[in-house]
């Protein structure tokens, strides 16, 4: 039987896509493999009546992607994404008692990324799993991305995963899609984003700006390497690295100032501070507006994370061997706790709680009330909580195409039409439905984008920089 593969790359130096699309025929059988360029991809098969059908719709694929800039290609000519893991060591805790962890979810392999609002608690590894817990411990759901989570990070009602292919993907519905392309050329550690620009560090200590469009912007390359942090607001992007935190104009018209704090190996924000974990045992506090270190919180090792208590009033910190701290505001150290099981890779506090991410894979819910510390202090601490996943967990994979789409045939009541539209020589996304500002663009994404394709939205919400962001599922209207 006749085996026929078509094998199409896109991969662009000045821009964002580096990727693979191939194509092969076998009888009536179809089969698609796409993905990240080196890496294994995902995989599609389908069955057809006749050959020649199977044909045919082998060459509508095809088609598609080169009309969207996919060109034939030799496999493994061109290079894979570079893509650091992030090398931790962690070593026994040093506390004489243990933290009192309420419950334990193991992911199953090394997890970076977390992120804790009122609703879940959402965690992310290096398999390219996002689950998502109730503050409880019950697993709700599960994401399946194509590549290892670099790090989760919320604006506002939005959620996105950063993963090693490359891609943000936006996990605010039930239908992931990517939101973002980063330039193949940039090895990403850490991202943030803010009203809808995405800000990344990288592993040579550069700082890429990328807007709502996806595109590129901006860039910076500071003077350390190995940038770890990266947080942004309305005033300034503040970008840690291995000479310290540098902040720059949103706009990347200047730097407005560098402090040397030694290796930045994590960062966390408060309204007028941001807050650098150093290699140096320590957490920086920096004035936002002049970078002057405002209090200093000394660990007994390397901080891996750090995060505060909305109000400031407290600091906390996890170090390379396996303890977490408390401060207070002025940086008189509270107390230290071992974790129970590794080093906290990233952390989070909530009502009372603090949850960590840690060198085993762990999300872990810490009982942060002075009560439960006092009792831990003197060594009576509950018993954690080992969390399973549900049998039939709910799992959601990103659309690949507009074809994943679910159609509708009519708008439902409330719903608000978008249309792709021709703009510039470039394809934009508009809004049909009236009441709407007629020069403002959708945020959305690539790869549902279409000439002349309407889709249905459930919400639009108002961006700082004058376009619309999607809240909710997508529809495709037919």
């Amino acid at each position: 039987m006749a085996r026929e593969t078509t094998y199409l790359e896109l991969s662009q130096d000045g821009g964002g896509a580096h990727k693979f699309y191939e194509v092969t025929v076998e009888g009536t059988a179809v089969s698609v493999r796409y993905g990240r360029i080196g890496a294994p991809g995902q995989l599609q098969s389908s069955a057809f009546p006749t050959p020649e059908k199977a044909r045919a719709a082998a060459a509508k694929k095809i088609g598609e992607k080169v009309r969207k800039g996919y060109a034939p290609a030799v496999q493994g000519v061109r290079a894979a994404r570079a893509v650091t893991r992030r090398q931790v060591s962690s070593a026994p805790s040093t506390a004489r008692a243990v933290a009192p962890v309420l419950w334990r979810f193991r992911t199953g392999t090394a997890a970076f990324g977390i992120h804790v609002d009122e609703d879940r608690c959402w965690v992310g590894n290096q398999a390219g799993d996002v689950y998502t817990l109730s503050h409880g411990g019950e697993v709700l759901a599960r994401y399946s991305l194509p590549d290892g989570v670099k790090c989760l990070v919320a604006d506002e009602f939005w959620i996105y995963a950063g993963c090693d292919d490359g891609a943000v993907y936006d996990l605010s519905s039930k239908l992931p899609f990517a939101a973002y392309q980063i330039k193949p050329d940039v090895d990403i550690f850490w991202l943030d984003i803010h009203e809808g620009v995405l800000h990344v560090s990288d592993a040579d200590g550069g700082l890429n700006v990328i807007d709502h469009e996806d595109e590129f912007q901006w860039s910076r390359k500071s003077a350390g390497g190995h940038a770890w942090m990266v947080r942004a607001d309305e005033e300034a992007v503040y970008h840690g690295h291995g000479q310290g935190v540098t902040a720059y104009a949103p706009d990347g018209s200047g730097e407005l100032w560098h402090t040397r704090t030694g290796g930045v190996l994590f960062g966390w924000q408060e309204a007028d501070a941001v807050y650098a974990g150093t290699s140096r045992n320590s957490v920086e506090r920096l004035s936002k507006r002049t970078g002057a270190v405002e209090a200093s919180f000394r660990c007994d090792a390397s901080v891996y994370s750090c995060a505060t208590s909305p109000d400031g009033r407290h600091v906390f910190a996890g170090d390379s061997a396996s303890s977490v701290y408390c401060f207070d505001a002025s940086g008189q150290r509270l107390w230290k706790l071992g974790t129970g099981g590794g080093s906290a890779l990233s952390m989070q506090y909530l009502d009372g709680k603090l949850y960590l991410v840690t060198t085993d894979g762990s999300l872990v819910c810490v009982d942060a009330s002075e009560s439960a510390i006092a009792a831990a202090e003197q060594g009576s601490v509950p018993a954690a909580r080992d969390v399973k996943q549900a049998a039939a967990l709910p799992t959601y994979v990103p659309a690949a195409s507009a074809a994943a789409v679910a159609t509708v045939t009519a708008a439902p009541a409330g719903g608000i039409v978008v249309e792709c539209v021709q703009q510039g020589g470039r394809l934009r996304v508009q809004v049909v439905t009236g009441g709407y500002e007629p020069g403002w663009n959708v945020q959305f994404p690539r790869g549902m984008r279409e000439p002349g394709a309407r889709y249905v939205v459930e919400a639009l919400h108002p961006a700082a920089g004058g376009f619309y962001r999607v809240r909710g599922e997508i529809h495709r209207l037919v």
